[in-house]
């Protein structure tokens, strides 16, 4: 799978600390390797069509949708902040 980034979720990945980066990181990496890894507790948000949420910690949530082979990184970020605008 190929990761494509948008800009808010640039902006979002800048803004949070190191460790949370780190654990972005680890995510990202076992979701371009099995989607359907246990830990990422993938689903869909809730009164969205094609908008999807993995988990990167306990706090941390990564926005995204699937087009085909590429995932698009919409938001990251603590939980609310992240799901208010996915």
């Amino acid at each position: 799978m190929r990761l494509l980034v948008a800009e808010r979720f640039r902006r979002a990945y800048r803004s949070l600390s190191p460790q949370d980066r780190k654990r972005v990181q680890k995510a990202l990496r076992l979701m371009t390797e099995d989607l359907r890894y246990p830990g990422l507790r993938i689903k869909r948000i809730q009164g969205t069509a094609k908008i999807w949420e993995a988990r990167a910690s306990r706090s941390l949530r990564i926005t995204f949708e699937v087009e085909g082979e590429d995932l698009i990184l919409r938001n990251v970020g603590h939980h609310d902040d992240a799901l208010r605008k996915p």
